[in-house]
């Protein structure tokens, strides 16, 4: 009894978090959607375990559809997918990483399609074919015994690929956590096959360090290493002080505490994804872009469109358009300063810092001058 309180307690929790990575623009990156699903993943393995304790299958034999997945083919390779993005490593790019999910995808189809006939009974699937797919299935396991390994080392090579210590150090905690729990899944199997010991318990004793992973992903990911900023809001949610009634969705809630008072001390600039938007500016010059919008500007950090717009508001006081034609006016006298650029004519250079136009060049230097940019060319001969 017991056991099934804090698997469904896990189950629970790693359903919200997941829900709340995907939903909120906080969280809003490829890494932390591939960590999401890896979490999802994680409640369903627990959830099968959580079917065979209180002999659910027997009553409701569908539920075998989601039993008889490996789900443990996939589970390591979005761990992997979530390492390569976060560290924004180039292979995250290569199509070859695709057929990291072929023996999830392989073995997802087959067992499907055995259930149809052995479960749902919804065709009859030829004896010979349905005698291969028993036979390939039974070597599932080595393949796993293989696999478990390889995506162990594979992903650890690419975590040497962070640049900050911090991360790597967060990447590299849930990676253990992810490995232990797996290879000591396998040896407790191991032992099932060759010494035929009763390892239940083991396996419930693992499935409670699966709670504590998904506990841990929660207390380091979200508030130690802040996948997200507003730590106030995260922690309500999961301590249930928010009841979602259907009123409100769970991004809404976040993005409505992100407005409070208390939860403005996260908009600072030490903001990450702010440091990372300075970074770009200074470094990247990406203002001188005449065509950039929030949409690239949130591509490019990994955020919503929306979130820019809120993280710019709430540090600079200005909005996405004044803050980057700030730096473009900043572009500018820097030209105009420099003797090299003499000869240019004003708006030759409004347009190389990546204004649009004469009048937006005008009126955005005269905004942060004020003086015009002949004005600022006059007073600096």
């Amino acid at each position: 009894m017991i056991f099934t309180i804090f698997f469904n307690t896990a189950i629970f929790q790693g359903i919200v978090l997941g829900a709340i990575i995907l939903k909120s623009p906080l969280f809003k990156s490829k890494a932390n959607k591939y960590l999401a699903y890896a979490i999802f993943t994680l409640s369903i393995l627990i959830a099968n375990l959580v079917f065979e304790i209180i002999d659910l299958y027997n009553s409701m034999p569908f539920l075998r559809f989601l039993d008889d997945v490996e789900w443990a083919f996939l589970f390591p390779v979005l761990i992997f997918m979530f390492v390569i993005h976060q560290v924004n490593h180039p292979i995250r790019n290569s199509k070859n990483i695709r057929w990291l999910f072929v023996p999830f995808l392989y073995s997802a189809l087959a067992n499907v399609f055995y259930d149809c006939d052995a479960v749902a009974h919804i065709f009859t699937i030829p004896h010979f074919l349905k005698s291969a797919i028993e036979t390939l299935g039974s070597f599932d396991f080595y393949i796993i015994l293989a696999f478990m390994p390889f995506m162990a080392v594979y992903t650890f090579r690419f975590i040497t690929f962070s640049k900050d210590k911090q991360e790597k150090k967060w990447i590299t905690f849930l990676w253990l956590l992810v490995y232990v729990l797996m290879l000591s899944w396998i040896t407790a199997i191991l032992i099932t096959l060759f010494f035929e010991y009763d390892v239940s318990f083991v396996m419930r004793i693992l499935a409670l360090f699966a709670t504590f992973l998904i506990h841990c992903t929660a207390y380091y990911g979200v508030f130690r290493y802040r996948l997200a900023d507003n730590k106030a809001g995260i922690d309500e949610l999961l301590n249930k002080k928010i009841v979602l009634d259907g009123e409100a969705s769970i991004e809404e809630v976040i993005l409505n505490k992100a407005n409070d008072a208390a939860a403005l001390e996260f908009f600072t600039k030490e903001n990450p994804y702010f440091k990372r938007l300075e970074l770009l500016c200074k470094e990247n010059e990406i203002y001188r872009d005449s065509n950039l919008n929030r949409e690239k500007v949130a591509e490019q950090l990994g955020i919503s469109p929306g979130y820019v717009s809120q993280l710019i508001n709430a540090i600079t006081g200005d909005n996405f358009a004044n803050y980057i034609n700030n730096y473009r006016v900043e572009a500018v006298k820097e030209m105009i300063l420099d003797a090299d650029y003499e000869n240019y004519s004003l708006l030759a250079i409004g347009l190389e810092s990546g204004f649009t136009s004469k009048t937006t060049f005008h009126n955005a230097f005269k905004k942060s001058t004020g003086m015009t940019p002949n004005g600022f060319r006059n007073n600096n001969k």
